[in-house]
């Protein structure tokens, strides 16, 4: 294709150079002419004209003829039509002859009209032409070169820019959407690698919003759980080893632990599904923060409702402003579920709870306070898997983890409604964290509220 190209252009400029150099060759011709047109105007003496005539050319084939004053016209190739053409309209005439050009000047003399002959031979015409075809054709050849250099490059590029979009493709099939390409090669290549770019980077979205999508209706079955466990707990006993019971009386004690069992199981379902889901999430989504005021009043708008059904008087302290937290909102979420959870699992109906944030010293504190009987042994209740409770131990065991994400702590001390007091450090990431009270300042304010309320009640005798 670069080859035709090359020649396409070329050919008319050699086409064009050859007319050039004809034009020069004619231009020569009429030089010889003026020579001796020049002659006869001063004398047409045919010695004169003679000498003139030799003077114009080395070479015998190239000098000048003249007609019409006597002289030896035994050289002439014009024919006499051409002779008489020129005459009657005394203008120079340029006709094709065997072998090559005439070039025919009249000159006036007189009352008669002389005529100079000068022939071109083709020899002469074409001397040089093959010389300048040669110089085309190495022109020709040198352009079809590079082109075909330069072509190589921009293939090579566009091959090298189509594999990478090739393998990142297969790659993003294969689930990995976390592949992105370089643009490059082509214009139409680079827009596809951009183009490929934002698809893998919406897709990735698309799964993390399904995930989230799992994950908050996983949250939403929490309550309804919750509700179902309390009210399968406030059932008669399911024991069935000691004491002898009617084959009815047996039969609805197995029910029981039935569905007792079977809740216990679709929470541990769910909870496995939501852990699931966010570690998918954080781990596509990388490093993120989140509101721990919109994460607590988004997951207090779900425990309400359950608080509502169990007449549980319960308030939110401090979640009006942002205050962010370097963990992901997920996780966080999952963590409050964990600790609430916990107050409504083991405190009874109509147990007052408490839910209040603080940032301070470079701290986010989440405490979650409640009126019920406490935790007897703390350090025991923050050890993975262990509980005295007969539960799996796992609630306080994910908001520690949760907290240690974020550089934080768990603690556990008494509430100042009474019963146990859930504290979650978290480090703020606007701030420098400082070393603080592990209680953090929502614990030094509930302690500050029994202190004022012990120096007020009267000591007893």
């Amino acid at each position: 294709m670069c080859s035709l190209v090359a020649l396409a252009f070329l050919v008319p400029l050699g086409f064009s150079l050859g007319d050039q150099s004809r034009q020069e060759k004619l231009a020569d011709a009429a030089r010889r002419s003026a020579l001796v047109t020049g002659a006869l105007a001063a004398s047409t003496d045919p010695e004169v004209v003679g000498r003139a005539v030799a003077a114009s050319a080395d070479d015998p084939a190239l000098r000048p003829v003249v007609h019409g004053i006597g002289g030896d016209e035994s050289g002439g190739r014009a024919d006499a039509a051409a002779l008489a053409r020129t005459r009657a309209d005394r203008r120079s005439l340029v006709t094709d002859v065997p072998g090559g050009l005439l070039r025919l000047d009249p000159v006036v003399l007189g009352d008669q009209v002389a005529v100079v002959e000068v022939f071109v031979p083709d020899r002469v015409l074409d001397e040089g032409s093959g010389r300048r075809w040669l110089l085309l054709f190495a022109v020709a050849a040198a352009l079809v070169g590079a082109a075909v250099i330069v072509v190589d490059r921009i293939a090579a590029r566009a091959v090298s820019a189509t594999g990478e979009l090739v393998k990142a493709a297969l790659a993003v099939g294969d689930g990995e959407l976390g592949v992105r390409v370089e643009p490059a090669g082509p214009r139409e290549l680079a827009e596809a690698g951009y183009a490929f770019n934002r698809m893998a980077e919406r897709l990735v979205a698309l799964r993390a919003d399904e995930r989230e999508l799992v994950a908050d209706l996983s949250h939403r079955l929490r309550t309804p759980l919750t509700a179902l466990r309390l009210d399968a707990e406030a059932l008669e006993s399911d024991d069935t080893s000691i004491g002898t019971f009617s084959e009815a009386e047996l039969d609805r004690r197995r029910g029981i632990r039935r569905i007792r069992q079977a809740i216990v199981t679709l929470e541990g379902e769910v909870d496995q599904l939501i852990k699931t889901t966010r570690k998918a999430v954080s781990q596509e989504t990388g490093p993120a923060t989140c509101d721990v005021s919109e994460v607590v009043r988004e997951r207090m708008v779900f425990w309400s409702a359950l608080a509502g059904d169990q007449h549980r008087p319960h308030r939110v302290v401090g979640a009006q402003l942002r205050i962010p937290a370097p963990v992901a909102r997920a996780e966080l979420a999952a963590a409050l579920d964990a600790v609430i959870g916990n107050v409504f699992r083991y405190t009874p109906q109509g147990t007052a709870f408490e839910v209040a944030v603080s940032r301070r010293d470079g701290w986010v504190a989440i405490r979650i306070d409640d009126a019920g009987p406490g935790i007897a042994n703390p350090d025991r209740a923050l050890c993975r898997g262990a509980s005295d409770q007969g539960s799996t131990g796992l609630g306080l065991d994910i908001a520690r983890r949760v907290a240690l994400q974020a550089s934080g702590s768990v603690s556990i001390d008494r509430a100042r409604l009474g019963g146990a007091s859930v504290v979650m450090l978290l480090a703020d990431p606007e701030a420098t964290p400082r070393q603080v009270n592990r209680f953090g300042l929502v614990g030094r304010m509930a302690r500050d509220v029994r202190e004022q309320k012990s120096r007020r009640l009267p000591r007893r005798r």
